[in-house]
C-alpha cells in the first residue's frame, strides 16, 4: 500500500492534497490535530495531520467499513438535502397560497375588525392564522359589538394557543444542559446568564464544558465568565474528553455544555456534535435562535437537528427584533415552547425564563395597540 502523511491547515485542504497525490481511491488511515511553530511554547498554530493510503486490491476490512460508513453518511446528507428541498417547496407553495389569500380576502370583515387584523399582519403573523383570528373576532363581535374589546379578544385567542405549549426553563432534575445553535446567536452569553442566576440566586453548584474548539475567542469568553462566577471549565475535543469531564463533574448540580457555532445547514456538523457529546446522559437540549432571523432560516436549522431531541427553544435578541409573528409560528409548527428569552447583552439581567405568561406578555407587547 502506498501511504502518505499530509499536514494542512484544515481537513478540506488535507483532503484536496490527498486526492491530488493519491487519487480518489485513497482512504484515511488516521487523522489528528497538531500544533506547530510558535515561540517559547506560545502562539502555536493549529493544523491537521492526516495519514492516507491507497491500494484497492489489499484494502483491509476496517478501511472498507470506513468507506461504507462514509457512503452511509453521504446518503444521510443526501436525504437531509432532499428534505430541505421539500421544505423549500412547501414554503414556496405556502407563499403562493398567501399571495392568493391576500389582505383583500379579509375585506368581508367589518372595518373595525380589519383594522385589528392589520396590526397582527404588521407583526408578520401568517395570513392563514390572521383569517382564523378574524373569524373568531367576528363571532365575539356579533355577540357583543364592542369595538374597544376587539384587540383584547385577539390577545385572549393568542393566549389560549400559547398555553397549549410547554414554556419553562431548566428542569431541575436534569443535570446536563446542552446549548446548541448556529453562529452569532449568543449561545455563550446566554449560558452565562442562566448559570449566573443559578449560582447567585439558586446557590447551585455549576460547571461548564465547551466543545467549541474552532474559535479561541469563544473559549476565552467562556473562561472569563467561569472566572467571574468561580465555576470550573473543561474544554473537550472528543468523546473520551467529554466522558472524563462528566466524571469530574459528578458532584455538580448542573453542567452547561457550550457547543461550536457552525453552519448547521451542513449536516456533517450535527454529526460531529453527536460524536463528541453523549446525548444519552441526563440531559436537556435547548436550541438557540435569534429573533432577527427569518422564519424559513430558523425552520431549516430546526430540521437539521431532527436526529437530536430538542426540548425547547431559546430566543435571543428580542430587543433587536421588530416583529414577533415568526417565532410564534415556529413554536406552533414544531409543537415546542420556549425556555428562555433574552432582551439585551447585560449578564445576568437581560434574560427572562419562559412561561406562558412571559411569552404571552412579550408577544403581545410586540403588537403596539
Amino acid at each position: 500500500m502506498k501511504m502518505k502523511k499530509i499536514i494542512a491547515s484544515s481537513m478540506s485542504e488535507a483532503m484536496k492534497k490527498i486526492r491530488d497525490e493519491l487519487g480518489h481511491d485513497a482512504v484515511i488511515l488516521n487523522s489528528k490535530v497538531i500544533y506547530t511553530g510558535g515561540f517559547l511554547g506560545l502562539f502555536k498554530s493549529k493544523q491537521i495531520e492526516v495519514v492516507a493510503g491507497v491500494d484497492p486490491r489489499e484494502m483491509p476490512i476496517s478501511q472498507r467499513v470506513q468507506k461504507e460508513e462514509m457512503n452511509t453518511s453521504q446518503d444521510q446528507e443526501a436525504s437531509v438535502q432532499l428534505k430541505n428541498e421539500i421544505n423549500e417547496l412547501k414554503e414556496m407553495m405556502s407563499v403562493m397560497s398567501k399571495q392568493r389569500i391576500s389582505p383583500a380576502s379579509t375585506a368581508h370583515f367589518p372595518t373595525v375588525i380589519e383594522t385589528v387584523l392589520d396590526w397582527w399582519r404588521e407583526q408578520d403573523f401568517e395570513e392563514e392564522w390572521i383569517l382564523m383570528l378574524g373569524d373568531y373576532l367576528l363571532q365575539e363581535w356579533k355577540k357583543n359589538p364592542s369595538d374597544d374589546q376587539l384587540q383584547e379578544w385577539a390577545k385572549k385567542w393568542l393566549k389560549i394557543q400559547i398555553e397549549n405549549m410547554t414554556h419553562r426553563g431548566i428542569e431541575h432534575d436534569k443535570k446536563y444542559i446542552n446549548v446548541i445553535g448556529p453562529t452569532g446567536v449568543g449561545k455563550t452569553t446566554t449560558i452565562a446568564k442562566i448559570a449566573a442566576k443559578l449560582v447567585v440566586e439558586g446557590r447551585k453548584k455549576v460547571a461548564f464544558i465547551t466543545t467549541d474548539t474552532y474559535r479561541i475567542a469563544a473559549i476565552e469568553q467562556l473562561k472569563i465568565y467561569a472566572q467571574l462566577l468561580n465555576v470550573p471549565l473543561e474544554v473537550v475535543y472528543k468523546r473520551s474528553d467529554f466522558e472524563k469531564a462528566i466524571e469530574k463533574f459528578e458532584d455538580y448540580d448542573h453542567v452547561f455544555i457550550d457547543t461550536a457555532g457552525r453552519n448547521y445547514r451542513d449536516q456533517q456538523y450535527v454529526e460531529e456534535l453527536k460524536r463528541v457529546i453523549d446525548f444519552n446522559e441526563n440531559m436537556q437540549s435547548f436550541l438557540v435562535l435569534s429573533m432577527t432571523s427569518k422564519k424559513r432560516d430558523m425552520q431549516m436549522i430546526v430540521d437539521q437537528f431532527h436526529s437530536i431531541e430538542i426540548n425547547r427553544f431559546i430566543f435571543t435578541k428580542w430587543d433587536e427584533s421588530i416583529t414577533v409573528g415568526p417565532i410564534f409560528h415556529l413554536m406552533q409548527h414544531n409543537d415546542k415552547g420556549a425556555a428562555y428569552l433574552t432582551t439585551g447583552q447585560a449578564v445576568p439581567e437581560d434574560i427572562i425564563e419562559a412561561s406562558p405568561l412571559s411569552v404571552y406578555k412579550l408577544l403581545t407587547e410586540g403588537v403596539k395597540t
